[in-house]
């Protein structure tokens, strides 16, 4: 079994790669699996895992892939939101154009007959939605992003589905939400405080937050999202939606709780460490995302964290043992 993962010097990247290695897609199947990052390993790799460094659009990866097509992708790599704002250029570019590079790589040597049709799962995000209001949403809730990365990631998804639609990938799409604990180091993300508040509470350092107490946004701890990843791609083919796209399952909560439950979770004091000081463009972007209903998506076998305490703990366990915030 081949595997291909882009992004994989990113944090979610990196954790699905260990997560491979440790338990393959199908079980008893021998790994192949190629690892493609702007940014080369960290340590040697081992048997049967294979590092690109570069593009994923990289004519010299389809080049390589041509002798061992790969059977699944996880299509990770992106040039996150605020990033993306202030490099529209570099945006377009890695999040829309190379995407369409990535789909066409996959689907020449299909049309040629000289390979299967390999599965691919985008991480789309939530933020294809914009500003949602305050009234509770479901999974019929029309995209209107209000950044360049959302839209990206909207047209990606109806490029995905697309190359599906013709046969040329088995493509589907993960609408993620915010992932938990990303690192502490400057990624681009806007909802960055999701994830400092978990840092600063477990390392116990002053951090002022940049959205209120009552803010609230959509939660998913790493190890969760990696479940849910690697449910798309064992989910069969067949009877598939047409959009070939879910928006996932997610735990709904106010910044407060979560800080709460963190702190107990970590045994600190969230008033000493925690502070206020709400920018309003931040709150009005990702600090105010209403409840949400996916009962289609949970039928199709996703899942959240299931309680506030469960995610906590997966955060804390991931600090604790180095992993889930420093990849």
């Amino acid at each position: 079994m081949h595997v291909l993962v882009t992004g994989a010097g990113g944090f979610i990247g990196a954790a699905l790669a260990e997560r491979l290695q440790s338990a393959p897609l199908v079980p008893g199947a021998p790994l192949r699996l190629t690892l493609v990052d702007r940014v080369g390993p960290r340590a040697a790799c081992a048997p049967g895992v294979h590092w690109h460094v570069g593009s994923f659009a990289d004519r010299a990866l389809f080049e390589a892939l041509e002798d061992h097509p790969p059977d699944c992708v996880f299509h990770l790599a992106s040039v996150p939101g605020s990033l993306a704002e202030r490099e529209p250029v570099l945006g377009v570019q890695a999040n829309l154009l190379d995407t369409v590079a990535l789909c066409e790589g996959l689907a020449r040597p299909v049309r040629a007959g000289r390979a299967p049709v390999p599965r691919l799962v985008f991480a789309s995000s939530v933020a294809v939605y914009g500003a949602l209001g305050t009234q509770p949403v479901d999974e019929d809730q029309w995209p209107q992003p209000t950044l360049s990365y959302g839209a990206h990631k909207w047209m990606a998804e109806l490029l995905v589905a697309d190359y599906a639609r013709r046969g040329d990938i088995d493509g589907r799409s993960l609408r993620l939400p915010g992932v938990v604990a990303r690192p502490p180091a400057e990624t681009g993300h806007g909802s960055a405080f999701m994830s400092q508040i978990f840092h600063a509470l477990h390392a116990r350092q002053a951090y002022t937050c940049t959205v209120s107490p009552q803010a609230t946004a959509w939660w998913m701890s790493l190890e969760c999202c990696l479940d849910n990843l690697l449910h798309a791609a064992r989910l069969p083919a067949h009877g598939l939606p047409a959009a070939r796209c879910w928006q996932l399952p997610v735990l709904h909560s106010s910044v407060e709780a979560v800080v709460q439950a963190m702190a107990r979770a970590a045994d600190a004091d969230a008033a000493e460490w925690i502070r206020y000081a709400p920018d309003a463009r931040v709150e009005a972007l990702f600090g105010r995302l209403p409840a949400l209903s996916t009962p289609r998506a949970e039928a199709a076998g996703f899942q959240n964290d299931g309680s506030l305490q469960a995610l906590t703990a997966r955060v804390l366990g991931g600090l604790q043992g180095g992993g889930g915030g420093v990849k």
